[in-house]
């Protein structure tokens, strides 16, 4: 029988996805569901487990049901989801309460305690890791202190694709790449106990399921999520990395000759750089970003502004509300298709737009869960053209200050995420990076990414290097290049962007205090 088809599970915040491709990459059927989430103006952002399971079951079925004989031809899967969140189960796997999600901002105190505790240089410099209130050690504090009936009852405490890998597989297991930033130790990738400690967490030992590296193992897909999904009993699946790191894995992040960073303009904005050992691994003074394990004893060092495209969809509302004013109703694309001319005929530089537009503040290249966007510098001659194109160019500054804190800006940067499909964005990036950039035409990097760890696993390739020269070096477009007319005001734009988010902190906390007393 010909095995020659991968597929790729990715549940994402927005949108959870299975997707087929052959061996080469080529996308052959996807599916894909809106994904389906609760917040709160407490800050809470929840996800109901058992449902986002039959969601990702239903996807399955329905690429089963696209694809003539896909039981027959399929090869392996690869499953990746949405990182950080704390995913708990008890010991019969059952859900003990909604998830939380990484947009949950109830944590935020728990992040400030332990970024000021005498253990965190140990926490950071073991597991090259800043604190922020997303991560799954912190949420654990956090539901220590005010839900311990939940922890008592819990036996694991997962991420969302070991959620998913459960359910696929029934075996409870934790990925190398998540368990390791989280609790463990980048030399060995194992958990480091002095990092437990350093936590406050050897009570939570007991909640940490064994690691795998998905790249060299897999399980076989379980009897009842056979028959929920169509697919065949016993198909080897592999557990991904972090959706953020397997989108970049198929934007060519483990191509060692070219060593392109990656920047992911989706919901929020993750840049990445490719560490081919632990030595090539770049700390910063202020102790933030992801460093996440990869295959080949390789490393993918993250730093992520905790919004990207938020803040174009916040502009694009404001535009809307105004328009509505005057009983115009242009829909979203009509207006985003609109920003693109008037940021290319606005003044560079005319308005400086700190994008932290999140209610959870900024992880990246620091965390401060006060943070908020601004503009600076306006005055009677800014127009709303330079308002637009100042969101779009503080987007592309916030990339470079995350790209700084890892060393070098890398020699090509490569683009995925629903941002990047603006040419005004790209050309803004490329000129504010002074790098040239490129896209990849694949229009699902996410499960993309998860596949190509299948693949590797499977033995189709000898590793993800080896399979980003088949999957994604075709697929790369045409560089965009920096404009040298705009290089100057770009770099001299830059330090005064830094200095900026330093002097607006007092006000951010501030801020904060007026919104804890009226709310």
């Amino acid at each position: 029988m010909n095995r020659d088809i991968l597929i790729g599970l990715d549940a994402g915040t927005s949108v959870i996805k299975a997707v087929a491709f052959d061996l080469t990459g080529r996308q052959l059927a996807a599916a894909g569901v809106r994904n389906r989430y609760r917040t709160s103006p407490q800050g809470a952002a929840e996800q109901d487990m058992a449902q986002t399971w039959q969601l990702a079951a239903q996807m399955l079925r329905q690429l089963s049901d696209t694809i003539p004989d896909l039981a027959g031809r399929v090869l392996a899967m690869g499953v990746t989801a949405q990182g950080d969140g704390t995913w708990l189960i008890d010991a019969e796997g059952t859900p003990i309460g909604d998830a939380m999600l990484w947009m949950d901002s109830r944590a935020a105190l728990e992040a400030r305690e332990i970024a000021n505790s005498c253990g965190h240089d140990t926490i950071y410099h073991t597991t090259a890791t800043g604190v922020n209130l997303c991560q799954m050690r912190v949420q654990l504090s956090w539901l220590r202190k005010t839900a311990p009936e939940r922890i008592g009852c819990a036996a694991h405490a997962l991420h969302c694709k070991e959620w998913l890998y459960f359910c696929l597989t029934g075996e409870v297991v934790a990925d190398v790449s998540e368990a390791v930033l989280n609790f463990g130790d980048i030399r060995t990738r194992r958990y480091s106990d002095a990092v437990i400690t350093a936590l406050g967490l050897d009570d939570m030992r007991r909640l940490m399921p064994p690691i795998i590296d998905g790249s060299r193992s897999a399980h076989g897909l379980g009897r009842r999520a056979a028959a929920a999904t169509g697919l065949p009993e016993g198909l080897p699946v592999c557990l991904g990395y972090m959706d953020i790191v397997t989108s970049g894995i198929a934007s060519g992040l483990c191509d060692r000759t070219a060593r392109p960073g990656v920047s992911i303009l989706g919901s929020t904005g993750v840049h990445t750089r490719y560490a081919a050992n632990v030595d090539e691994i770049v700390l910063n003074d202020n102790r933030t970003g992801y460093t996440v394990a990869l295959a080949d004893e390789a490393f993918g060092q993250v730093q992520t502004n905790m919004a990207a495209a938020i803040n174009i969809d916040w502009i694009a509302g404001i535009a809307s509300e105004v328009m509505a004013t005057a009983g115009l109703a242009p829909s979203p694309s009509d207006i985003l298709a609109g920003f693109e001319d008037l940021v290319a005929g606005a003044r560079p530089g005319a308005a400086t737009y700190h994008p932290y537009i999140a209610t959870t503040g900024e992880r990246g290249p620091f965390s401060e869960p006060d943070a908020r966007a601004s503009y600076t510098g306006l005055d009677r001659a800014v127009g709303w053209g330079e308002m637009v194109r100042g969101v779009y160019e503080g987007l592309a500054l916030a990339a470079r200050d995350c790209y700084s804190a890892m060393g070098d800006i890398p020699g090509e940067i490569r683009v995925a995420g629903g941002a990047a499909r603006s040419t005004q964005l790209v050309h803004i990036l490329a000129s504010v990076l002074n790098r040239p950039v490129r896209a990849v035409a694949q229009e699902e990097t996410g499960a993309a990414g998860a596949a190509m760890i299948a693949a590797v696993q499977s033995g189709v390739f000898s590793s993800l290097g080896q399979a980003s020269e088949v999957w994604v070096t075709p697929l790369l477009r045409d560089a965009v290049l920096p404009d040298p007319d705009l290089t100057g005001t770009y770099d001299s734009l830059f330090p005064a962007f830094q200095a900026g988010r330093t002097a607006m902190q007092p006000l951010w906390h501030a801020q904060a205090k007026t919104r804890e007393e009226i709310s």
